[in-house]
């Protein structure tokens, strides 16, 4: 079996093994598997609402799994998308309160806003990867805590409103679309979805169709190498945590513009940067599979929902279930060795 298509495989038979056991799982704590799965699937598909839902809940996925992915191409490990998340919200909710402009330029220079803050918030961690060899998992995890509770102070010092929260946005820096909430049921889909595919588009693009993204790729195979045929090994560890930084502050956007209209003081992380490594692992790094992976895990999360209320099943299962998908993607060597139980002949 070719390499492509056990790329393919791993994803397909990690989520079937994941919702198998999760199945078993549910069995052995006496609820009914079959009434929790169709229960699932009503809550994702069952109306035009929790479609929209799973829609709006897949846009911030996508994007904070295209920046864990990009700097896994590019050799690095960000573990700080949920901080690069949350300055990226701040950013543009700050962009959408201050500034009065027309929306076809407030929109665009709100989003800008919060993609250049998650890029700032990303090149810390990777000036001090190239510059002093700090490694990036480290300072990452430690720029989250840092990012939640600046952010908190920020809003608490400069920007707080009745309720711990910031003021509205604008309308003119709102992603929120009348017609697609009414296309869905009144839902809260935004037009968030469509820059989450746009930026899909632009990682594409960048890593496989630029020299940039050559260099990006070349280091991350091998720095020395890398240097050797004169490629600046410290301006591309840089500008690759500049790059996944951003899409992880675009992620924050579509918070901030499109699904709340404003930003809280959150009490601890949002949770939607780190589902964002579990969404590239599923994807396999690629933009279309990131884009299938964040509807997955959106509909997960929000089809949980319906499962509890008709068939009493507790949403913690549908963690159990994402973590199982998780471990047996980790676990692609076991998928391996059955696919090659499995093949004529016993190759892979």
């Amino acid at each position: 079996m070719k390499g492509r298509l056990f790329h393919i495989l791993v994803p397909v038979v990690s989520v079937l093994l994941g919702l198998l056991i999760g199945g078993i799982i549910m069995l052995v704590s006496n609820y009914n598997p079959i009434s929790a799965y169709a229960a699932l699937i009503d809550g994702i598909f069952g109306n035009g609402y929790n479609l929209g839902e799973t829609i709006r809940a897949a846009s911030p996925l996508i994007l904070s799994g295209l920046a864990v992915a990009f700097a896994f191409r590019t050799g690095l490990f960000n573990i700080g998308v949920e901080g690069q998340l949350l300055v990226g919200w701040l950013a543009s909710v700050y962009v959408g309160i201050h500034f009065d402009l027309p929306k076809v330029i407030h929109l665009p220079f709100a989003i800008l806003a919060g993609a250049a803050a998650g890029a700032l918030w990303g090149v810390i961690p990777g000036f001090l990867k190239a510059k002093f060899k700090v490694h990036e998992v480290i300072t990452t995890i430690m720029m989250n805590y840092i990012a939640l509770y600046t952010t908190n102070g920020i809003i608490r010092a400069y920007m707080l409103a009745p309720g711990e929260r910031t003021k509205d946005i604008k309308e003119s820096a709102s992603l929120a679309s009348p017609w697609l909430q009414q296309l869905t049921e009144f839902s809260r889909l935004h037009y968030g979805i469509v820059v989450a595919i746009l930026a899909a588009v632009i990682m594409w693009f960048i890593l496989w169709k630029t020299t940039t993204g050559y260099e990006l790729r070349a280091v991350g195979f091998n720095q020395h190498a890398s240097q050797y045929a004169g490629i600046n090994v410290s301006k591309n560890i840089v500008l690759a945590m500049a790059i996944s930084g951003a899409f992880a502050g675009a992620a924050g956007t579509m918070e901030g513009l499109g699904t709340y209209q404003y930003m809280t003081i959150n009490n601890a992380f949002t949770g939607v940067g780190f589902d964002g490594i579990a969404v590239s692992l599923l994807g396999a790094n690629g933009s279309v599979g990131i884009i299938i992976a964040a509807l997955l895990f959106g509909g997960l999360k929000i089809g949980s929902l319906t499962m509890q209320s008709a068939a009493g099943v507790p949403t913690e299962l549908v963690g159990i279930v994402i973590a199982l998908i998780i471990f047996f993607v980790a676990s692609s060597y076991l998928i391996r060795w059955l696919t090659n139980r499995f093949t004529k002949g016993g190759k892979i």
